[in-house]
Formats: structure tokens, sequence, C-alpha cells
């Protein structure tokens, strides 16, 4: 019986994002991302099935476009990033649904509270850049509550709008280099 070696594949943070939408005074959404990320990809397979995926993100590195906003996102309203710097998430499936498409299933942990998420991955393929270098794409997205990772700020205008909806949509467009 020979054992397959697994290859790593590591995010390459020039040609990745990370981002997620919340729904403001429930008419608008505002868009952010985390800038400092990294992440690795093992994988067996070719196809990716079963691959094991781990990612950090720095909650410092958040930005809106809003400097008043995103020191906000960082006080203890919200991430309290000064007693918890990084968000975590390790998965515990990764399945292949069709040629495709993905189901990808792990734990995200944010201010020391870790919950189960699926999330949504779309694979946009493999190709060698001009440098030799074999890239993945991958789409990525699902939704979560924030208030199940103690994200528990909130407010109501004086029409009885609230200010931040507690569901987030997450969106990543990954690249990863294979190592």
């Amino acid at each position: 019986m020979t054992t397959q070696t697994a290859t790593q594949w590591n995010i390459d943070p020039t040609h990745s994002e990370i981002l997620f939408r919340v729904r403001h005074m429930m008419v608008s959404n505002v868009t952010g991302a985390f800038n400092t990320f990294e992440g690795s990809l093992e994988s067996e397979t070719e196809d990716f099935t079963e691959a094991r995926i781990q990612f950090t993100a720095q909650v410092d590195s958040i930005s809106t476009n809003n400097t008043q906003r995103d020191e906000h996102l960082r006080s203890k309203d919200f991430f309290d990033a000064s007693r918890f710097p990084q968000l975590t998430f390790v998965s515990s499936t990764f399945t292949k649904q069709s040629e495709e498409n993905y189901q990808l299933t792990g734990n995200l942990t944010i201010r020391d509270k870790t919950k189960p998420v699926t999330l949504t991955v779309v694979y946009n393929g493999t190709a060698v850049d001009p440098y030799g270098q074999t890239k993945a794409g991958f789409e990525i997205s699902g939704k979560i509550n924030r208030k199940d990772f103690g994200l528990t700020w909130s407010a109501v205008t004086e029409a009885g709008n609230v200010v931040v909806s507690e569901e987030v949509k997450l969106v990543m467009n990954i690249q990863l280099i294979k190592q």
C-alpha cells in the first residue's frame, strides 16, 4: 500500500482578499476587510478532496475605509483586538460537491468563542504563473451571526432601525501557492 504525501499550499496575500459585509441601518451595506492574514491548505489529492485548511487574520488589520468605524470595531464593543488579536479558522471537512463546488466546514474562533461554520467554495482552477509557481484559486462565501462570537454591541435609531445587523456575510477570494 502506497502512502501519498500531502501537498502544502499557502495563501498568496497579495492576490487574496478577506472581506465581510454587514447591513447598516437596514438600508445599506458596509464592506470591510482584514488586510493581514495567512493560511494554508494541505491535500493528498489533486482535486483537494478532504483537504485540511487553517487560517488566521490579525484583528487590528480590519479596514472599512473609515478610521472612526475601524477603531470602534477594534474596541471592546466588537472585536476587542487588544485582548483577542487574532481570529482563526480550522477545517473539519472539505467536501467536493461537483466539479468546481465544495463545502467547507470548520471551527471559527473570534474573541475566544469557537463555533462551527459551513462555507460554500467555488474552485476557479489551477495554473502555472510566469515565474513557474503553481497557483490555485477559490471563492469562499457564507454567513455568520456576529452575536454568536461575542460581537454583541447594538444600537437602534430613533425610527427603530437596527444600526448593525446581526448577520455578517463573508466573502473571500483566495489564491494559493503550491509549496
